[in-house]
C-alpha cells in the first residue's frame, strides 16, 4: 500500500491479514497525496497522522468495521477527496465505520472533505476551505462516491477565525454521490454543510455540533430526506443555517433544497435563540418537519428569501414548530401564513413527543419512529 501514497509519508505501522493461507502486512499508518486506488480492510483500525488527498483517478475505499483515528500530533489531519477522484465508505448497520480522533474532543481533526465537478454560484477558482483544492463545474450528474453507515466523531479543526472544519463538507458534489445513514456526533463547527452541489442525502444525523447541524450555501438545490439535528451542548448554534450566497444574495444558480421528514430539536439557548434560519436569498421547501427547542423555531431573513415564500417559490408544509415563525424583515409570509398553510401547526409542548433523544413523529412529520427506527445503529 506504501506505493499508493506519496514518498513524504512516514513509515506506517502494520497489521496482519490472512490472503489464500498467507499472512500479508497492512499499512495503518494515513498521510499524504493518494495517486492510486487504496483500499481500508475491514475490521482495521488506522492512524491518521497528516492530511490525506485523494487525487483524481484514485479512488479510496473503506470496508466496513474500519476505523480511523486522527493522533493527536500537531499536524492539520483531514481526509479530503478531490475533483475526479472517489470515496467508497460502505460500512452496515452492524459493523459501521468509524471516523474519530485520538483527542476526544471537539475540534481534535478535520474531518471529510468532497469536492465535485456540480454547480455553484461562488464563481470560477473557488477552492475547499481545508486543503485548498478546486471544486465546481458543470455537472450536476457528478459522482464522487458512496458513504453509508458512517459515524465522524471530534471534528471541527479551526486553522483559522475564517477556515474550520466541518464534519462533512461537500464542496459542488454532484446527484450522482450517494450519502445515507450518517451519524456527525461531538464536533465544532457545523456537523455537515453544502457549498452548492445537487447531492442528495438521507437518513444523517447531526448531534451536538457546536456550530450549525446543517448548513448550505453557494446555490444548494439537492434534497435531505430523514435527517435529525439534536442539540444538548450550550454553544450549539442553529439547527439550520440556510443561505444562497453571502456576496450576492442574488447569485445563481439560487440555493434550492428540498428538506422532509426532518426532526429538529434545540438546546433551548436564549443566545443561540434562532432554529431553522432561512437567509441571504435562499429558497425552500421544507415539508413533513418537527421543530422545537429554540426560541425562535423558524426565521426569515433578506427580502429575496422572503419574497420566495410570498410568491410560492418557497414553501412549508405538514410541519409543527414549537413557538412561532419570525420574519425579521417585518413584511410578508410571517406566523399568521405559516400556520395557514397546508399541514402546519405549533405545539408548545412538542418536545415531549420524543424518546431516545430524538425518536418520534407527530402524524408523518419527523424523521424517525419507535415502531421503525433507523436510528438504533447510532446508539
Amino acid at each position: 500500500m506504501s506505493a499508493f501514497i506519496a514518498a513524504s509519508m512516514i513509515a506506517s505501522l502494520a497489521s496482519c491479514e490472512k490472503e489464500n493461507g498467507k499472512e500479508t502486512e497492512i499499512d495503518t499508518e494515513l498521510g499524504g497525496r493518494v495517486t492510486e486506488n487504496m483500499t481500508l480492510v475491514s475490521g482495521t483500525t488506522y492512524e491518521l497522522v497528516s492530511s490525506l488527498q485523494v487525487v483524481a483517478p484514485a479512488t479510496l475505499t473503506i470496508e466496513p468495521g474500519v476505523t480511523v483515528v486522527s493522533q493527536d500530533n500537531g499536524e492539520i489531519n483531514y481526509i479530503l477527496i478531490e475533483q475526479g477522484a472517489k470515496i467508497i465508505a460502505e460500512g452496515t448497520e452492524d459493523s459501521p465505520i468509524v471516523m474519530t480522533a485520538e483527542k476526544k474532543s471537539a475540534g481534535a481533526w478535520g474531518g471529510l472533505h468532497i469536492c465535485g465537478n456540480a454547480h455553484t454560484n461562488a464563481g470560477e477558482g473557488t477552492m475547499s476551505e481545508i486543503g485548498g483544492a478546486p471544486y465546481g463545474g458543470s455537472n450536476d450528474a457528478d459522482n464522487s462516491g458512496s458513504l453509508k453507515y458512517l459515524r465522524i466523531e471530534y471534528s471541527g479543526l479551526a486553522l483559522d477565525s475564517e477556515h474550520e472544519a466541518n464534519g462533512i463538507s461537500l464542496y459542488g458534489v454532484g446527484n450522482g454521490t450517494e450519502i445515507s445513514y450518517i451519524h456527525v456526533v461531538d464536533g465544532s463547527d457545523d456537523g455537515i454543510e453544502f457549498f452548492g452541489g445537487s447531492v442528495n442525502i438521507d437518513h444523517c444525523i447531526v448531534e451536538n455540533c457546536t456550530d450549525d447541524s446543517f448548513d448550505w450555501t453557494e446555490g444548494w438545490n439537492g434534497t435531505a430526506e430523514y435527517i435529525i439535528a439534536y442539540q444538548s451542548v450550550a454553544e450549539c448554534d442553529c439547527l439550520m443555517e440556510c443561505d444562497n450566497n453571502g456576496d450576492n444574495n442574488d447569485a445563481a444558480p439560487v440555493a434550492h433544497p428540498t428538506i422532509r421528514y426532518a426532526t429538529f430539536i434545540g438546546n433551548n439557548s436564549t443566545d443561540n435563540k434562532r432554529g431553522l434560519r432561512f437567509r441571504e436569498g435562499t429558497f425552500v421547501n421544507l415539508e413533513y418537519a418537527l421543530v422545537c427547542g429554540k426560541p425562535s423555531p423558524v426565521t426569515l431573513e433578506t427580502p429575496q428569501t422572503v419574497a420566495s415564500f410570498d410568491n410560492g417559490e418557497s414553501s412549508i408544509r405538514n410541519t409543527v414548530i414549537a413557538g412561532e415563525l419570525v420574519n425579521e424583515e417585518g413584511t410578508g409570509f410571517d406566523n399568521a401564513a405559516f400556520l395557514a398553510g397546508e399541514g402546519n401547526s405549533a405545539d408548545a409542548d412538542l418536545a415531549s413527543k420524543f424518546s431516545n433523544k430524538f425518536v418520534g413523529k407527530v402524524g408523518q412529520s419527523g424523521a424517525a419512529d419507535s415502531s421503525d427506527d433507523w436510528t438504533a445503529w447510532t446508539r
